[in-house]
């Protein structure tokens, strides 16, 4: 499992991707997803899922809308288009930030285990 400060400065990109690939997803969806893809070296906690979900909802990146499921209120979140551009950029920064990480740590990358 990764540290939490490696999780915290890509915790949208991680989430606007997630969204930009699946289309809508309640909260505790997301973070099994994102167990089920990484082989659970990342484990998102609700503490930190929820506060970066209304974030971005705030900034105009998702959407929330609910749904009553029998008697529970679901509540989904999707991208928004601006969320689109945004998870774009953020993913080239990363990927930016990867390449010069390599260069600083003299480290060739596995890209065997490198993101699609």
């Amino acid at each position: 499992m990764y540290s939490s400060e490696l999780i915290k400065g890509t915790l949208k990109t991680i989430i606007l991707k997630l969204l930009k690939n699946n289309g809508k997803m309640y909260g505790y969806e997301i973070t099994q997803r994102v167990k089920e893809l990484t082989n659970n070296k990342i484990q998102i906690t609700e503490g930190a899922l929820y506060p970066t979900l209304h974030l971005l909802e705030k900034e105009g990146e998702v959407e929330a809308e609910t749904e009553t499921i029998g008697k529970r209120v679901r509540k989904y979140y999707t991208i928004t288009p601006k969320g689109k551009v945004t998870v774009d950029l953020k993913v080239n920064e990363f990927v930016d930030f990867m390449n010069t990480m390599k260069f600083l740590l003299d480290f060739e990358l596995d890209v065997g285990h490198a993101a699609k």
